[in-house]
């Protein structure tokens, strides 16, 4: 079956990349025996198609961008190495840093920002931190009481909305932020409405303790704005995930605690505003989990030593 799938996929047959997608998100090694073939007929996006690359793909691929072949598929393929995070791919962005490749000239960011895009990064000490975890879990929406003395946006007066209760006590939350390092509860709150037009940062603590980051910018483009209600929902975490890519930005049913995120756009993991660091990812919000009619997604990110949490949002 897979093979008749890049046959298709090779001849630009979209039904046949979203199946291959399917089969990335849900169970990506069984990509792996035909990944070689996949890079033969060209077949280079979507990127985590190779999420399960073995080391001679990824050697094959390091040797075409190191060739100059094909600068301009330079995107496609630095995108290719990011997804598989592979030792090799790792050592060769690392190498590009410095010494770019033929085709870089033409890129919006250097080699090694294409790591994030594959949920990893290295940190300034020269190590290794992958952004995303290998635990995911669903996460079920539960109405939440309103509180009478909610604090509210000081840009749009919104009450803000708990987007997150969590406590790695709990087995399942402990296992989907192990790699962040958090200890104890953590509690997002942000501003629904602002948030779809900016990252809006809060101040967290593990007893639970969380306060709108002071230092956070209004944009000038976003205007006057009514106050109004957050969505009564908050997630809850609902059983596990098959694996850490079962998160969905589009269907309902798809906010996802933990794993790696569905981004609508290029991946936009939160930089820390204390150290200027990207932060680890938490979870995703989905609007159709949200609202009958709700679109997009929410993107939480946390980073444990300087004690901030974020929210982005992205929407097609």
């Amino acid at each position: 079956m897979i093979e008749e799938l890049v046959s298709k996929a090779s001849i630009g047959d979209d039904d046949a990349v979203e199946e291959l997608s399917v089969i990335a998100d849900t169970d990506p090694e069984r990509l792996t025996p035909y990944l070689g073939s996949l890079l033969d007929r060209d077949v280079l996006w979507p990127a985590k198609l190779y999420r399960a690359a073995d080391g001679e793909v990824v050697h094959r691929v390091v040797e075409r961008i190191d060739g100059g072949r094909t600068p301009d598929r330079l995107n496609h393929l630095l995108l290719i190495l990011a997804h598989s995070g592979h030792p090799l791919a790792e050592s060769a962005l690392r190498r590009w840093s410095t010494q770019s490749p033929a085709g870089a000239d033409k890129l919006y960011v250097g080699a090694l920002n294409y790591a994030r895009e594959g949920g990893w990064t290295v940190d300034p000490d020269g190590r290794r931190r992958n952004l995303c975890g290998n635990s995911a879990y669903r996460w079920g929406m539960r109405e939440a009481p309103r509180r009478a003395d909610r604090p509210t946006c000081p840009w749009c007066a919104s009450p803000l909305w708990t987007a997150a209760v969590l406590d790695t006590a709990d087995p399942s939350v402990g296992a989907a932020l192990t790699h962040t390092g958090w200890p104890g509860r953590l509690v997002i709150e942000t501003c629904h409405f602002c948030a779809c037009y900016t990252t809006l940062y809060s101040e967290v603590t593990p007893a639970g303790d969380t306060v709108w980051w002071p230092g956070n910018t209004r944009p000038g483009y976003l205007g006057p704005a009514a106050a109004e209600d957050p969505p009564v929902l908050v997630p809850t975490p609902d059983g596990a995930r098959r694996g850490p890519y079962g998160a969905s930005a589009w269907e309902q049913g798809g906010s996802t605690l933990g794993g790696w995120p569905d981004w609508i756009q290029d991946a936009e993991h939160a930089f820390c505003p204390g150290c200027g660091q990207p932060m680890d990812y938490v979870g995703l919000i989905g609007g159709a989990d949200l609202d009958e009619y709700g679109e997009g997604a929410y993107y939480l990110h946390l980073h444990h030593p300087c004690g901030f949490a974020a929210v982005n949002y992205q929407q097609s």
